[in-house]
């Protein structure tokens, strides 16, 4: 594909705009068209001087599109992502992929009948931190890895719209939300664990979980995984810990350490290069210009699947995820 690769955004949230401010500055690329019926995403549209289409059908076919990027609400995934494989073009999607693994397998098999490129966007696998961590895991330098612990921890997410994040069968409530990132990380540098043990809490007013903990089985290696949206103004926390047979590392959400006897510490370089505002409640990084600059890489390539967020991963994540939510699901 040699000239700049033309795409269409369907949604125009807060994720939707992360997105665009990425692709502003990703080379050969550019958001041609936006896809919305809302008054919203028409005059997002104008602002960015771009036509805005009613679905994406119209979109394909009344603009020069590559790719279709999907950043709408979960409940609407697997349709938009039908739809847009259907109309010949790869695509990029939000995470979750769905909300469930039956409906992620559909989508991903579509593609692959296709010979179309699906990337859902797990954006902690473009982190440097999580990068290392497969890195000091796989080469084995300080041992087999002991102990996981991995927080993400917010206030209630009082900002959603129309109240849809609080609907299990539209957003798949906190497990789906938080959790999610976590449990990718945990799934693709650990493996597929044996099982699991879940707690959790909520109020007595509340219809969805507040706070979920879960324990992970993998025989000698220990992983414990917490998420919570909190009843109180608590500061966003996101950070892990992993334990090794010859030392520790340590994410604190703002440094990656690794500490042993008889060493200094070793701080990890993981300053992005780039680095791009989101207007979200993540703090200016380069995690989402790494991962779609990624995905539009694989797609000059013809479309080739991802080795960052693959197949059976996303599967495995699904898997496990519904049987965390189960309580929830009546």
């Amino acid at each position: 594909m040699s000239r700049a690769i033309h795409i269409g955004l369907v949604g125009v949230g807060g994720m939707g705009k992360v997105h665009y401010a990425n692709y502003q500055i990703l080379p050969d690329c550019a958001v041609a068209a936006v896809c919305g019926t809302s008054e919203r995403a028409r005059a997002t549209a104008a602002e960015w001087g771009v036509p805005c289409f009613e679905s994406i059908t119209a979109m394909v076919k009344g603009c020069d599109i590559d790719v279709v990027d999907v950043c709408t609400p979960t409940y609407t995934h697997h349709d938009l992502v039908l739809e847009a494989l259907g109309c010949g073009r790869h695509v990029i999607c939000e995470k979750p992929i769905v909300l469930s693994a039956a409906d992620a397998k559909e989508m991903l098999d579509e593609a692959e009948k296709r010979g179309l490129g699906l990337y859902i966007a797990q954006v902690l696998q473009f982190t440097k931190e999580v990068r290392a961590l497969r890195q000091v895991v796989q080469s084995g330098e300080y041992g087999k890895p002991l102990d996981a612990c991995f927080e993400r921890l917010s206030a209630c997410p009082r900002w959603a719209q129309d109240g849809w994040l609080f609907d299990v069968d539209k957003s798949g409530l906190l497990p789906y939300d938080l959790h999610i990132h976590d449990l990718d990380v945990i799934v693709s540098v650990f493996g597929k664990p044996k099982g699991f043990r879940l707690t959790s809490c909520q109020g007595a007013d509340k219809t969805y979980p507040e706070q979920m903990r879960i324990d992970y089985d993998y025989g000698a290696l220990h992983v414990n995984a917490e998420a919570a949206w909190f009843n109180a103004d608590t500061p966003w926390t996101a950070r892990w810990r992993v334990y090794f047979e010859n030392g520790m590392l340590i994410n604190d959400g703002q440094s990656l350490t690794a500490y042993q006897f008889g060493a200094e510490p070793r701080v990890f370089d993981t300053a992005d290069e780039v680095v791009v505002s989101t207007g979200i409640n993540v703090p200016p990084c380069g995690w989402f210009y790494t991962e779609l600059g990624h995905f539009l890489d694989c797609i000059r390539a013809g479309g080739v699947p991802s080795p960052w967020v693959t197949r059976e991963q996303l599967l495995t994540v699904m898997e496990i995820l519904e049987e965390v939510s189960a309580p929830w699901r009546k």
